[in-house]
């Protein structure tokens, strides 16, 4: 896990030095009006941190997924984005009139939230006990001779 983690996180900075270096260029391939570059370039920051948390998240929910978490991982998937994301997100949004910037505020806090949690579960887990599990799981689908 530690090697695919660390991959994500070189794969998520390469993806993050090209658009934060080429967003003009990024913007231009799809658009040429101004105001919409303009407001591309300013939501790049953005963009690339929710980047680095999504790359991160998505190996640890893989990690979640394969060693048979998915009912603990849904709540933490809950948790992070519902109450605490949109939380946030609809806070600033609504309340201190940040608009999509707030809203996208919000979906970061939600996935930094998600990634530390999953983050957090795979550190502290028992893997030898983990392993066992695993090893009981395999033996039942065996064919019995």
């Amino acid at each position: 896990m530690a090697v695919t983690l660390k991959l994500a996180i070189v794969a998520a900075l390469i993806v993050d030095l090209a658009l934060g270096f080429g967003h003009n260029a990024w913007a231009g391939l799809f658009s040429d009006e101004p105001e919409i570059i303009r407001k591309f370039a300013s939501m790049t920051p953005l963009l690339l941190v929710s980047f680095l948390f999504d790359f991160i998240q998505g190996i640890l929910s893989g990690v979640a997924r394969g060693c048979g978490w998915q009912r603990f991982a849904m709540c933490i998937n809950l948790a992070s984005f519902y109450f605490f994301g949109m939380t946030i997100g609809a806070v600033l949004a609504f309340k201190f009139n940040k608009g999509y910037k707030g809203l996208w505020v919000g979906l970061i806090c939600g996935l930094a939230c998600q990634s530390t949690s999953l983050l957090l579960l795979t550190f502290f887990i028992k893997w030898g006990k983990e392993d066992q599990v695993s090893k009981d799981t395999n033996h039942e689908n065996e064919p019995q001779p």
